[in-house]
């Protein structure tokens, strides 16, 4: 995870953790009407308007966390979390990757949006830096490299939307990755969402070999 994420996943664990000091008559009324567990953190996170994430948080604080002295640490740590970070979960609402999925892309469905990502970067699929070739010569090369298990390529989509593209490939022994959001759909957070879902699938595909964030996948015209 990068810097970036940590600052924001953490920020949105110490606002949870405020709102619910803050509130905390309240969430223990949610958390002990609710049915299961499960059912507290999800009341928890409506209650709080924060993510599941924040919920299990919220759900899992210690006594401890209930002092003045904790309370303040807290308050500081959201307050230093706050200068770092630009945005608020509530401008990108994307960001937490509770929504996004990756799939395998395919050569028969996945074309148009591979192609509007070469005509956004106009660079070579495989992360070279060079000019792109012809779509099909492109595709062809990197299914090449997706069955040699050298690259891995998905496609990034909320619901039925496809909203951008996430590549690996394998070099010099380490997994160079790239992430593409479509212009329809960026600074919603789908890039931090989609860098986050990968780590795992990357992992599957490549047990062992450290992954190297080493680009953004476009940059805006």
């Amino acid at each position: 995870m990068t810097d970036h994420d940590h600052a924001a996943a953490r920020r949105e664990i110490a606002d949870a953790l405020q709102k619910a000091l803050d509130r905390r008559h309240e969430v223990l009324d949610a958390i002990v009407e609710a049915g299961d567990r499960a059912a507290a953190v999800s009341a928890i996170a409506a209650l709080l308007d924060t993510s599941p994430k924040g919920g299990e948080a919220v759900m899992t604080i210690s006594f401890d966390q209930l002092t003045r002295d904790s309370r303040r640490k807290i308050a500081e740590e959201l307050e230093d979390l706050n200068k770092q970070l630009t945005f608020t979960l509530g401008e990108r609402p994307a960001s937490s990757g509770e929504s996004l999925s990756l799939r395998a892309f395919s050569s028969d469905t996945d074309r148009d949006l591979f192609a509007a990502r070469t005509s956004d970067v106009g660079a070579t699929g495989d992360g070279s830096g060079g000019p792109a070739g012809s779509i099909d010569d492109e595709i062809s090369a990197a299914l090449g490299r997706v069955s040699n298990e050298e690259a891995v390529w998905f496609v990034a989509e909320e619901g039925s939307d496809k909203v951008g593209m996430v590549f690996g490939e394998l070099v010099g022994g380490e997994v160079n990755v790239r992430v593409w959001i479509h212009p329809d759909h960026r600074h919603r957070g789908f890039g931090t969402a989609a860098l986050r879902r990968c780590r795992s699938e990357m992992a599957a595909y490549f047990p062992a070999v450290p992954m190297v964030v080493r680009a953004p996948g476009a940059t805006p015209k």
